[in-house]
């Protein structure tokens, strides 16, 4: 099967991750080159909301061809970690009166990867039995979780299935400026080089 094309519609691109996610060469992690198993699902951000939808419709026909999937959303993860930390009220406090610039610092401090956010997302993959992990809510996270450092930290936690990550913008890569996670298509500052573009995948 041949690499997406960049014509490709919206039910192109779920056959193309349905008969590549349910492969066997995916599951197994076949044709890495001893890299990670971390794949890029680059989505223009104006269909994010077909996207919801799209990727719903996949877990479902994954799982009827036995392909368990655990879905994580970052914006609902970390909602969920404020609660449980007992600090989301003093942040909706906070936010009517302090600057942008404390609030991002803030959230980055509480919501930090290393420290909170992948321990969870750890804790969570150790109480199921899966195949392959989707992570989404990339978009609503941004600025105060980077993909790019999501991505880095989770290298020690889920390297052993595959995790895929439904990306609002593009996944760059080219000899000259090396690979780039190009959030909403114009953010161009998250450097990250080890993920492969699921649209290139070939089976």
């Amino acid at each position: 099967m041949a690499r997406l094309s960049k014509m490709a519609t919206a039910k192109d691109r779920f056959d193309h991750l349905l008969k590549v996610i349910a492969s066997e060469r995916f599951l197994k992690k076949q044709g890495l080159g001893n890299e990670v198993p971390f794949f890029i699902c680059p989505y223009p951000a104006e269909e994010a909301v077909g996207m919801e939808t799209m990727r719903a419709g996949l877990v479902k026909q994954l799982e009827n061809r036995g392909v368990r999937v655990v879905e994580i959303n970052l914006y609902d993860l970390s909602i969920s970690l404020l609660h449980n930390r007992g600090i989301w009220d003093d942040v909706l406090a906070a936010e009517s009166s302090i600057g942008k610039d404390e609030l991002k610092e803030l959230l980055q401090g509480v919501l930090d990867p290393e420290t909170h956010l992948i321990p969870e997302i750890g804790a969570l993959l150790a109480k199921r039995e899966f195949d392959v992990l989707f992570l989404s809510g990339v978009g609503e996270v941004y600025p105060y979780i980077r993909s790019h450092n999501v991505l880095n930290n989770l290298q020690s936690t889920a390297k052993e299935k595959p995790t895929v990550m439904f990306f609002p913008g593009k996944y760059t890569q080219s000899l000259d400026t090396g690979a780039s996670l190009d959030l909403f298509g114009i953010l161009h500052d998250d450097k990250y080089y080890r993920a492969f573009d699921i649209t290139h995948y070939e089976i």
